[in-house]
């Protein structure tokens, strides 16, 4: 599928759930997702579906998630996208029940990175406030969405030192979550972790060697993704501080 034919049926899909056709417009969607179209077209199509009227849109994503398909929530979280500038605080909420919904890691990472990290791209302050009550939430899908979110950011902050203090403000976020022991969230977790340490190894450094003694227990696999992009020695620094040996 070409982008111009992504765009053209986003449209008569969009059209046929403005008019409360949401049954023919999730069929018409189903029979793209069913060829294996790559995630980047499904976002393409999904862009207009969010110029239909909202009550009408909330019930066609609803039937998306209902059917489950992997490519359904790629079309959820581009949808959603769409809605950030406009309702935060509603969307962060309809993510969080998609998710908890889903109950599964790729729904989890597509709506994590799509809706929760773009947030942060584009409306930093708040989206870190609504991600502050995802940290302790009952569903560890949700929490793992935290660290999620924060690998986006990571990934699209390329490092830039202008935006380090919002790198120590996300560092802060996940600090309560580094001795997170369900395993799930602990991947997710160390996900965010690494990818901050790639962006700016030496903030990271700092930080494990503060936080790591602190831990009554943590998770093996946390502190080795926290520590996968590190240069050597920052990474031998940590490895020992972990042993009890760095000073």
């Amino acid at each position: 599928m070409r982008i111009k034919e992504a765009r053209a049926l986003g449209k008569r899909i969009a059209g046929l759930v403005g008019e409360g056709k949401i049954v023919p417009a999730y069929e018409m969607l189903a029979h793209v997702m069913e060829d294996r179209t790559h995630f980047a077209m499904l976002r393409r199509i999904a862009k207009p579906v969010a110029s239909a009227p909202r009550e009408q849109v909330d019930e066609f994503l609803d039937l998306i998630a209902l059917d489950g398909n992997p490519g359904g929530w790629a079309v959820i979280g581009k949808v959603l996208q769409v809605y950030l500038d406009q309702d935060l605080a509603g969307v962060f909420a309809r993510c969080h029940d998609f998710i908890v919904m889903a109950d599964v890691w790729h729904a989890t990472d597509t709506l994590a990175e799509g809706v929760a990290g773009q947030a942060l791209v584009d409306h930093f302050e708040p989206a870190l406030d609504l991600l502050l009550a995802w940290r302790d939430d009952p569903d560890h899908w949700v929490r793992r969405a935290v660290g999620v979110a924060v690998h986006l950011w990571a990934k699209r902050s390329r490092g830039a030192e202008d935006l380090l203090p919002r790198a120590e403000q996300l560092l802060a976020l996940l600090e309560p979550m580094f001795g997170e022991w369900d395993m799930t969230t602990v991947k997710g977790v160390g996900w965010g972790l690494k990818t901050m340490g790639k962006q700016y190894p030496d903030l990271v450094t700092a930080w494990l060697l503060r936080v790591v003694p602190e831990q009554a227990r943590y998770r093996a696999l946390m502190l080795r993704k926290a520590t996968t992009y590190l240069p050597k020695e920052q990474k031998v620094a940590v490895k020992l501080c972990a042993e009890g040996e760095w000073n």
